[in-house]
């Protein structure tokens, strides 16, 4: 607070000393002074005068901005990622992902049509599909192929049994 007191104070004295000279500048010009060097002086006192307030200014929000913040405080991870690397065994605490709700789907095969054969088409119509008989169904989770698998029926609901799991590195490569 006294920084504050003495810079207004500094600030009072400059506007003091501009005011000083503007008066000081009219006797000037009577008595035959420079006036284009006065201007030029008077102008240099009143940019100098504006700036120490803008920076007085400026310090008082720098101080307040000051007493706002307080440093942030983080917990130290460094054990914990330690212990894990010394025990690759132990199980990440990712329960809280579990209730996350995933669209899984499945894939017989895909075509294309034309609107006109869309349009054609009616009960008992047959759509070739670009599969084989016996090709693995593609499994989907929300769009992107995990795994491979057979129809079954179970409980007269169809199912499907998994064969195959894709492997990070070829998801990986089914993006490129």
């Amino acid at each position: 607070m006294a920084d504050d007191k003495d810079q207004d104070a500094l600030a009072q004295e400059w506007a003091d000393a501009l005011m000083k000279e503007e008066s000081g500048a009219a006797g000037d010009d009577a008595a035959g002074g420079s006036a284009p060097d006065d201007a030029l002086a008077e102008e240099w006192a009143k940019a100098l005068a504006t700036q120490e307030v803008d920076d007085v200014k400026k310090e008082k929000e720098q101080a307040y901005l000051r007493t706002q913040t307080h440093e942030p405080e983080f917990r130290d991870m460094t054990a914990e990622h330690k212990a894990q690397k010394q025990n690759p065994g132990t199980k990440r605490d990712l329960d809280f992902i579990l209730d996350i709700p995933l669209e899984v789907s499945a894939e017989l095969g895909r075509t294309r049509l034309l609107i006109n054969e869309l349009l054609q088409l009616g009960q008992g119509s047959v759509v070739e599909l670009n599969k084989l008989a016996g090709e693995p169904l593609e499994i989907f989770v929300n769009g992107k192929l995990v795994a491979r698998g057979e129809a079954v029926v179970i409980n007269e609901k169809f199912g499907i049994r998994l064969t195959d799991i894709i492997s990070p590195i070829e998801r990986v490569k089914q993006l490129a």
